[in-house]
């Protein structure tokens, strides 16, 4: 009625969404857009996902789409891999990435060196994505995080998004993307809801892979990480811009390939850096950015040695006060911004 009175309408704004829904519309807005793209895995078609990400699209696109798999995980991702080499874009859920063990020779040797071993004549363009690192009380053994894991591996790209934006945007990115990618999401974001542009609303958004983002401006010390631990620093920033100390932080989104180039430029900045991250200390993300920064030209900035922040070098305890301990929490960022900054 407004148009056809000739009044303007204004530009569609931000809105709130999930991590979920955002998730589940760049698989609706992927699947509608190209007919080689389809979803497989454990309970994702008539159960709408273990977490309700492939909600909706098994009623939508049919058996041929969306298929529910048997419980092997090796099978599966077997499949994705030969449905890819032969010509379709496979999008392979596993229920956590603790169980993508079980099929990790899949991964790695079917998956991410067969570009390389064919001289470039058999592309792969498979997505394995799920939860990934600590949940909440599920035990050692559903709690791993496996960016180091896979970050570690020529061959494949490896993407682990925090807010909604990143979600939908690298999950079409990672599905349009003729490498293998590893999609690495957590858990506990997924209910999350965060502001979506109007940009990221349309579906031709995609995040660049291989490009991380400033979440937040800062001169006195470069705060790096990825998926959920960059709301503990983006907390952590604010309790510390009370007293005076202004954290950047940077929001990886991708660990490989690496955008070292970001990192660098704030640290020569700020002339600090800490990694925060919720793997393992040993052989990190952590460890990897620290290595890269001496390496390179932002070392002779630094005022002081880089500080990570990890989760604990332990299996994780079910034990929920011990787990809380075994993941980094914002008064552990806090300290290790004042050990950086020696204050």
């Amino acid at each position: 009625l407004q148009q056809r009175r000739g009044l303007r309408l204004s530009a569609p704004a931000a809105i709130q969404v999930t991590v979920r829904d955002a998730l589940n519309q760049a698989l609706d807005e992927e699947l509608e857009r190209d007919e080689r793209v389809f979803l497989l895995g454990e309970e994702v078609a008539q159960y709408d996902g273990a977490y309700k990400i492939s909600r909706g699209l098994w009623k939508k696109y049919g058996d041929k789409r969306v298929i529910d798999t048997p419980i092997s995980e090796m099978g599966f991702a077997g499949i994705a891999v030969g449905a890819a080499m032969a010509g379709l874009r496979p999008v392979c859920e596993f229920m956590t990435f603790n169980f993508s063990m079980q099929a990790i020779d899949q991964v790695i040797n079917s998956a991410a060196k067969t570009c390389y071993m064919s001289a470039g004549s058999i592309a792969v363009p498979v997505v394995f994505r799920g939860p990934n690192g600590a949940a909440a009380g599920v035990g050692a053994q559903h709690s791993q995080c496996f960016a180091a894991w896979y970050g570690h591996c020529p061959g494949l790209k490896v993407v682990s998004p925090w807010s909604s934006e990143d979600a939908k945007g690298l999950l079409k990115a990672s599905i349009r993307d003729d490498n293998p990618v590893v999609m690495l999401e957590s858990e506990l974001l997924y209910s999350v809801p965060f502001e979506m542009s109007e940009q990221a609303q349309s579906k031709e958004f995609i995040v660049p892979i291989g490009k991380a983002k400033i979440e937040r401006q800062g001169t006195h010390v470069t705060l790096v990480s990825h998926s959920r631990p960059v709301g503990h620093c983006i907390e952590a920033a604010a309790v510390l811009s009370k007293e005076g100390v202004e954290c950047e932080v940077i929001n990886l989104r991708t660990i490989r390939p690496m955008d070292i180039e970001t990192v660098e430029a704030s640290v020569v900045k700020t002339n600090h850096l800490v990694t925060v991250e919720g793997g393992w200390p040993q052989f990190g993300v952590g460890a990897e950015i620290c290595a890269r920064i001496m390496e390179g030209p932002a070392f002779n900035y630094l005022d002081a040695p880089a500080v990570r922040v990890t989760g604990a070098d332990v299996p994780m305890p079910y034990a929920k006060i011990l787990e809380d301990n075994c993941i980094p929490q914002v008064k552990d960022i806090v300290f290790a911004v004042k050990k950086a900054l020696n204050i």
